[in-house]
C-alpha cells in the first residue's frame, strides 16, 4: 500500500514561498531598479550639469540685452539716431519714414521735396535712354559715357547733398542743415536749367536732352529728336518743381526761426 502524498512535503511547491526574483538574474534586477527610479548617479549628474549650462547661457543673454539697451540709450542721449534702411520696400537702400519722423505740419512739404528728388532720378534715367538712342543712330560713344556719368553721380549726390540734409533739417529743425540744403539745392536748380536748355558746350550739348539738343537732333533723325524733346520737357518740369520747393522750404524756415 503506497503512502499518500503530503501536501506540506518539501518536494512539493510551497504556496507561501517568496516569489521575488532571484538575485542571480542581474538584468531583471536592473530593470526593476530603473523602474523604481533607482538609476545610476551619472544620469543625475549630467542633468544637473546641463541645467547649470542653460542657466549660464540665459544669464549671458540677459547681460547682452542690457548692454545693447545701454548703448541705445547712450546713442539717444548723444543725439545719434539709428536709421534702418527701409526704402524702396523691395530692395531697401535708404532710410525714409516721413510719416513717423517728420512733424505733421512739414510732411506735405517733405513729400514735395521727395517728389523733386524722384523727378531728378527720372530725368537722368530718361537722359541715358535718349542718349543711347542717339548713340545707336551715329551720335558717338562719348555722349553716352557722359550721360552715364550724369546719372551715376547725379542720383546719389542729389540725395546726399540736398534731400537728406533737408530731411534731417525738418526732423531736428537744424539751421545748419537748412543752410546746407539751400546751397546745394541752388546748384541743383542751375543744373536743371542747363539740362533743360542743353547749350552746345560739351559735344554739341547732345549729352543732355535739352531743347537746343532736341532741335538739333530732330533735324537729323526724328526718332532721336522725339526722345530728346521728352527729356527736355522732363527737365523743364523738374526746374519748375524745384523753384516751388525752394520757395516753400524758405517760407517754412522763416516761420520756424
Amino acid at each position: 500500500m503506497s503512502r499518500d502524498n503530503n501536501p506540506f512535503d518539501d518536494e512539493n511547491v510551497n504556496p507561501f514561498a517568496s516569489t521575488s526574483p532571484s538575485p542571480s538574474n542581474p538584468g531583471l534586477a536592473k530593470m526593476t531598479s530603473d523602474a523604481l527610479g533607482l538609476g545610476s548617479k551619472k544620469d543625475a549628474t549630467d542633468l544637473k550639469k546641463r541645467e547649470k549650462e542653460l542657466a549660464a547661457w540665459e544669464e549671458h543673454l540677459k547681460k547682452r540685452e542690457m548692454d545693447i539697451k545701454r548703448r541705445e540709450e547712450s546713442l539717444n542721449k548723444a543725439g545719434v539716431v539709428i536709421e534702418e534702411k527701409n526704402w524702396p520696400p523691395l530692395f531697401p537702400i535708404i532710410h525714409h519714414d516721413i510719416a513717423n519722423e517728420i512733424p505733421v505740419n512739414a510732411q506735405r512739404l517733405q513729400y514735395l521735396a521727395f517728389s523733386s528728388w524722384l523727378g531728378m532720378v527720372l530725368c537722368l534715367s530718361w537722359n541715358v535712354i535718349a542718349v543711347i538712342v542717339c548713340w545707336t543712330r551715329g551720335g558717338g560713344v562719348k555722349i553716352f559715357l557722359l550721360a552715364i556719368i550724369y546719372a551715376m553721380l547725379g542720383c546719389p549726390l542729389s540725395y546726399l547733398l540736398w534731400y537728406k540734409p533737408l530731411y534731417r533739417a525738418m526732423r531736428t529743425n537744424s539751421v545748419f542743415k537748412f543752410g546746407w540744403f539751400f546751397v546745394f539745392y541752388l546748384i541743383h536748380i542751375i543744373f536743371c536749367i542747363l539740362a533743360a536748355i542743353a547749350p552746345p558746350i560739351v559735344f554739341q550739348g547732345r549729352s543732355l536732352t535739352g531743347i537746343l539738343a532736341a532741335i538739333d537732333t530732330f533735324s537729323e533723325n526724328a526718332l532721336v529728336g522725339i526722345f530728346y524733346f521728352v527729356g527736355s520737357c522732363l527737365f523743364c518740369l523738374e526746374t519748375l518743381v524745384s523753384f516751388w520747393v525752394i520757395q516753400r522750404v524758405y517760407m517754412y524756415f522763416r516761420g520756424q526761426k
